[in-house]
């Protein structure tokens, strides 16, 4: 056991100045960031300015640069609690029907004579006939379009459902399609406050699912919960309508089938559009923040084939019609057709800053978010109580390892300063393993640290104990060694494994804090048993092949 080849040698000293190499840019945590933030704003075609230059400079480029990224409690940032209105899509959803049942009927009026679309309530097309005594061949028409639910509850289930109503057909969304359409917004919602926050070059985002219909959203070194709101934005819905008309008159009398929208620039003027849009923001491919002709801010956009198809096709036969660009129920703006516009490209101008358009530009490359979003609860965490967390813990971690190495010396003298030499190794593979994974750390990832350097010597403890009693039975220095560290193994390896399945269920159950917490101390308790087993008995091995000592006191 006290026997060691070159090459476990090698492989052991070698992972300890590893370990060492990767957790040392944390000891310059603030230097290392900004070394980061410059060099990555240069690779992003930032001007070389003097400033930025130097900043990059601040890290040599051959050294490792990974962090430990600090969480929400620790650096301080922005926490939202946002309810996500999922039976608000339902009327879009029913809504993007009517032109699919509307062909389809067309091909049956001989049999139910005209058809015309009535007003309804938001969730229900109702569709009138004129031949109400063949409305069941209308029901049989429209149940050819209906598509099973793909979801494994809504096995067996169809999307719509289809009732005659006297001289009206019904269509509403089926109860397992609302479900099914409740996920979707859900999971849509997510990913596109993620790609909007992770757009921004916010470092490790908190963004999940909490219960039915919220989203938890914790985004670490941002200035306050307004910013993180500006950030992440309205719907960003944008569509395109025909332009019926313009008045001042916010309560005008309006036909079937058409909206009143403000202008944006002119919030005592409206618009009267076309309900149904020509094109929405589902088919934009991007968006960028540019100029227009008058060099002032705007947005162009490209629409994917489909998009510019219709566009272009649109253009083309509506020239000299007035088509308004709505943004989030405002009219952004609303310019004449002149000439048919192919290609599916245009340029969204307005009332617009370089910011706002920056902004705009990340929403709606993200896509629109599928529905409206209200915020509960927000809560701004100021960067001074984070570096007190900070304190907090570094004082918290200082005073455990200076106990628990004060402890080992005065308990097991030279054998307890090799037990220390391993904590010091134990703790920077901690440090490097969250840098390396890009981990972040909390208040209670930091509890898990400080209770990772007590746990980290009960290994050592058992070992030496397990020595004591073999010195006892009369043998010598060199066999009780080997025989403590093998009698004490299996329990090492069973205490251990215990906390491990712990942490792993921690980590998979909870979240957030809990998570951090988990991770924290998974790593600790398996770089504790590594350095309990190997580089305290390298040390102790070392030692005695060079004093060859004839009695040991542990």
């Amino acid at each position: 056991m006290l026997q060691f080849s070159m090459w476990k040698k090698l492989l052991i000293w070698g992972i300890c100045a590893l370990s060492i190499l990767f957790a040392m840019p944390n000891a310059f945590y603030t230097r290392v960031e900004q070394a980061n933030d410059a060099k990555a704003a240069l690779a992003a075609g930032a001007p070389p300015t003097p400033e930025l230059t130097e900043k990059a400079a601040q890290w040599p480029e051959f050294l490792p640069s990974s962090l430990v990224n600090l969480g929400l409690d620790l650096r301080g940032g922005a926490h939202l609690l946002a309810e996500v209105q999922v039976k608000d899509v339902y009327a879009a959803r029913i809504d993007g029907y009517w032109g699919e049942i509307r062909d389809a009927l067309k091909g049956v009026r001989d049999q139910i004579g005209t058809i015309r679309r009535q007003d309804s309530k938001d969730g229900e097309l109702r569709i009138r006939i004129s031949k109400p005594e063949n409305i069941a061949v209308a029901v049989a028409k429209i149940n050819e379009l209906r598509r099973p639910v793909t979801t494994l509850a809504g096995a067996g289930s169809f999307d719509i459902e289809v009732k005659p109503d006297g001289s009206d057909v019904v269509v509403t969304l089926s109860e397992a399609e609302k479900i099914a359409t409740d996920k979707r917004t859900m999971e849509q919602s997510l990913e596109i406050i993620r790609r909007r926050v992770d757009e921004a070059g916010t470092r490790e985002p908190t963004i999940q699912r909490q219960g039915e219909d919220r989203i938890l959203i914790q985004v670490p070194g941002i200035g306050s919960a307004t910013e993180l709101k500006d950030l992440i934005g309205k719907t960003a819905k944008l569509t395109f309508h025909v332009v019926v008309g313009r008045t001042s008159d916010k309560n005008a009398r309006l036909r079937s089938r058409q909206i009143l929208l403000p202008d944006q620039q002119d919030k005592n003027s409206y618009y009267i559009l076309e309900k149904t849009p020509v094109i929405t923001g589902d088919q934009l491919v991007d968006a960028q923040a540019s100029f227009d002709q008058n060099n002032q801010p705007a947005v162009s956009f490209r629409l994917n084939p489909t998009g510019g198809r219709i566009f272009g096709e649109f253009t083309a036969n509506n020239i000299g019609t007035l088509f308004a660009i709505v943004l989030d129920n405002e009219v952004v703006s609303a310019p004449r057709i002149n000439s048919h516009i192919p290609g599916g490209s245009g340029i969204i101008t307005g009332n617009f800053t370089l910011d706002s358009t920056t902004k705009l530009a990340i929403q709606l490359r993200a896509g629109a978010l599928p529905a409206k979003v209200v915020y509960l609860e927000e809560r701004t965490i100021g960067p001074e109580l984070g570096q007190d967390s900070i304190e907090a813990g570094r004082i918290a971690s200082v005073v455990a390892f200076v106990a628990v190495l004060a402890f080992m010396i005065l308990s097991y003298g030279l054998f307890g300063l090799f037990a220390n030499i391993a904590l010091i190794f134990n703790v920077a593979m901690i440090f490097a393993l969250l840098s390396v994974i890009g981990a972040t750390l909390t208040l209670p990832g930091i509890a898990g640290i400080v209770l990772t350097i007590g746990m980290a010597v009960d290994a050592n403890v058992l070992v030496f104990e397990r020595i004591r009693e073999e010195l006892k039975s009369a043998k010598g220095p060199a066999r009780a060694i080997e025989l403590g560290y093998e009698r004490a193994f299996s329990a090492i390896i069973d205490a251990n494994i215990t906390t491990l399945i712990a942490a792993v269920i921690l980590f998979v159950m909870g979240s957030g804090p809990v998570r951090g917490f988990a991770i924290t101390l998974g790593f600790g308790i398996v770089t504790s048993v590594f350095t309990a087993i190997w580089v305290t008995r390298l040390l102790i091995s070392t030692w005695m092949a060079r004093r060859r000592p004839k009695t040991i006191e542990v």
